[in-house]
C-alpha cells in the first residue's frame, strides 16, 4: 500500500494548514487505498491569528503541536522522517505556507524555505517521488524544484508573475483542475484559492492525489 507524507504548517487558515483542505487530502488519500503520515516542522510559528476576529494574536504557539490537532495526534517531525518511508508528499495550504513553512510573506521573492521542510522536500524531489501541492503551497515548488517546473495557483496573475520570477512555469486552472508537470513529478491544484467550498474544491484536491498515486 502506498504512502503519503502530508505536510502541515499549524492549524487554521490564517497562519497555519488551511483545515478544509488538510482534510480533504487526508480523505482523498483514504479514498484512493493509500495511506498517509502528517508531518510538520517542530518550530515556533511567526505569527498567532485569532480566527474569530483575523487579529494578530500575542500567543506563542508550535507549528506541530497546532498541526497535531488535524492529525488527531498521529503526527511526525518532518526533521525526522526518512524519504525511503513514503511513495509521494502533499503540501496543504494556507498562510502557514508562507509563514511558518517559509519567509514568503516577509521576503517575497528572495523567500527561504524553513531548514527541516527544505530538507526533506529536496531529498523527496532529488528521489523523483511526486509532490502534490494545493493553494498557495506552489509557491514552495518554485524553491524546491528546478527551474521550469510548471505550476498553478488558480488565476492569481500577481502571485503567477512571481511564481515565473523564480523561474517556474504558471499556468491557469479552475479549482475542480489539476495541473500536472510530468517531467518534474509535480500536481498542483487551485483549492481554495478559487473554490467557494469543500465539495468544489475536493474535486481537484481527489484529482490531485489520484494522479499522484499513479505515477508514485
Amino acid at each position: 500500500m502506498k504512502k503519503i507524507a502530508v505536510v502541515l504548517s499549524g492549524c487554521g487558515v490564517f497562519d497555519g494548514a488551511e483545515i478544509h483542505e488538510a482534510v480533504l487530502i487526508l480523505l482523498a488519500i483514504d479514498n484512493n487505498g493509500a495511506r498517509y503520515q502528517c508531518v510538520a516542522p517542530n518550530v515556533w510559528q511567526r505569527q498567532v491569528v485569532n480566527h474569530l476576529t483575523q487579529q494578530i494574536s500575542d500567543e506563542k504557539r508550535n507549528v506541530l503541536v497546532e498541526a497535531a490537532r488535524i492529525a488527531r495526534g498521529e503526527i511526525k517531525d518532518i526533521a525526522a522522517v526518512k524519504v525511503d518511508e513514503f511513495d509521494a508528499a502533499v503540501f496543504v495550504g494556507g498562510f502557514g505556507v508562507v509563514t511558518n513553512l517559509s519567509d514568503f510573506s516577509k521576503q517575497d521573492v528572495n523567500f527561504q524555505l524553513e531548514a527541516s521542510t527544505l530538507k526533506f522536500a529536496k531529498a523527496m524531489y532529488d528521489a523523483k517521488k511526486p509532490l502534490g501541492f494545493s493553494c498557495i503551497s506552489p509557491v514552495l515548488a518554485a524553491k524546491i524544484c528546478d527551474a521550469g517546473v510548471k505550476l498553478t495557483v488558480g488565476n492569481d496573475k500577481e502571485l503567477a508573475k512571481k511564481l515565473e520570477t523564480m523561474g517556474a512555469e504558471h499556468e491557469d486552472c479552475s479549482p475542480e483542475n489539476i495541473i500536472v508537470d510530468k517531467h518534474h513529478h509535480v500536481v498542483s491544484t487551485p483549492a481554495y484559492m478559487l473554490g467557494k467550498g469543500p465539495a468544489e474544491i475536493y474535486q481537484g484536491i481527489e484529482a490531485m492525489v489520484r494522479h499522484i498515486l499513479l505515477i508514485a
